[in-house]
């Protein structure tokens, strides 16, 4: 229903920190403790793909704790289920490589249509049997060898995180070149320093990862997983839109997740934003359209689309043409879900040109089978002037279980159909 959010609510964990702590763990030497308050349908993807490899991961008050899978051979076929998840898919693949383990992915969604390549050339080049490219189930045998790898940088962060988890577990020295340009590198750093905490060396120099062979993976005993950025986004821009103001708490205000720039570009839009120590807290102003580089950003291009309707003239977002790759194709889904709701709204070839600040009518919008375009879909409901139906909005149980509760706790209505 529309109407103005406001009030406190508290960050959920990032999924990005979760997936990469829950590998590191699963690959170390000793049990980790995993402090992680809370979980969504593509953590339990990872837990469920290294439970299945051996992994005992115990899920305690406020977290898990990982007991290692043990690197003992074992010639059985095991079966991975990613779900729709496609970070877990692409980091597990090239580890079940360095493992040499025989394994099954079951993928669900639109996973099996993600693509893969170059990293699917890579791992055959390096000694992997894959299925053909959008098999499911995607079927994998073989040993990865050591040796040069080089990724076009501009296709998925997640191949190169995915070899960057790999290849330190092979007997002899790689190297990993990434060509062309790099997209979303805070994702890579993200993977660097979950990597660094378990005492993993992959130097980066001029584009190039050194990596040396024979590491042992040391748990550092207890690893935190920080509020994530990507789905605080969607209250801080509820507060910059018009709301109540709204404030947010449990974020690392010196996080390396690139999500965090999202209050540099509300203030760009022009809201209102006080920062704490842990807390930020956004509420609206004038809001002015305005050009949004999103290669780094991806996944907040849902919302700031939101954002980019309530302002006054034009805003053009670009170099997002990776989205149309995601759960679904993310700007022909904003595009429908906004002019559905009266925005005026176009697609470029590799973003979106909104002309913001026309009053939103209300209606009945498809979730995509995206659970970033149901919750920004919900967002847009605050400034409608009537009733927004979402339909597929289970979507949401991929990342952010709950998200409807944290709406409603910020005096928004909903009714479940």
């Amino acid at each position: 229903m529309p109407g103005p959010l406001g009030g406190a609510v508290r960050a959920i964990p990032s999924k990005s920190q979760a997936h990469r702590a829950l590998i590191c763990a699963s690959l170390a030497d000793n049990p980790t403790r995993i402090e992680c308050e809370g979980t969504s349908m593509d953590i339990e993807a990872t837990v469920a793909c290294l439970s299945a490899l051996g992994a005992g991961i115990m899920r305690e008050q406020g977290g898990f704790t990982v007991v290692p899978i043990g690197m003992s051979v074992d010639d059985s076929v095991v079966s991975l289920p990613c779900g729709e998840s496609g970070s877990t898919f692409r980091f597990m693949l090239p580890i079940i490589g360095a493992l040499g383990r025989t394994a099954s992915f079951v993928l669900e969604g639109r996973l099996p249509e993600r693509p893969l390549s170059p990293l699917y050339e890579e791992l055959a080049r390096h000694g992997c049997t894959m299925s053909p490219q959008g098999s499911a189930p995607f079927n994998v045998s073989g040993r990865l060898s050591s040796g040069s790898y080089t990724l076009d940088a501009g296709v998925s962060s997640q191949f190169i995180s995915g070899l960057l988890f790999a290849l330190p577990l092979l007997d002899c020295d790689s190297r990993l070149r990434m060509s062309g340009q790099v997209e979303s590198f805070p994702y890579i750093e993200l993977t660097l320093t979950m990597l660094e905490s378990f005492c993993v060396d992959a130097g980066l120099k001029d584009m190039i990862f050194s990596i040396p062979g024979g590491q042992k993976y040391r748990s550092p005993g207890t690893v935190r997983v920080e509020g994530d950025w990507s789905n605080a986004a969607f209250w801080l821009a509820a507060g910059a839109i018009g709301g109540k103001g709204i404030t947010y708490s449990g974020l690392d205000m010196r996080s390396l997740q690139g999500d965090r720039s999202i209050l540099d570009i509300l203030k760009q839009f022009g809201a209102h934003i006080e920062q704490g120590i842990s807390e930020v807290s956004v509420s609206s102003g004038d809001l002015k359209g305005t050009a949004i580089d999103a290669q780094d950003i991806p996944d907040l291009v849902p919302i700031l689309a939101v954002v980019a309707a309530a302002a006054e003239g034009v805003t053009e977002i670009r170099n997002a043409s990776r989205l149309r790759g995601k759960e679904s194709d993310r700007l022909a889904a904003m595009a429908s879900v906004l002019r559905g709701l009266g925005a005026e709204i176009c697609e470029t070839e590799d973003g979106l040109q909104i002309c913001g600040g026309a009053a939103l009518n209300g209606g009945e919008v498809s979730s995509w089978g995206d659970h970033r375009i149901v919750m920004a879909a919900a967002i847009a409901s605050t400034i409608c002037s009537g009733p927004v139906m979402i339909h597929g909005a289970e979507a949401v149980n991929k990342s952010y279980p709950g998200f409807f509760d944290d709406l409603r706790s910020l005096g928004g209505m909903t009714e479940l159909i």
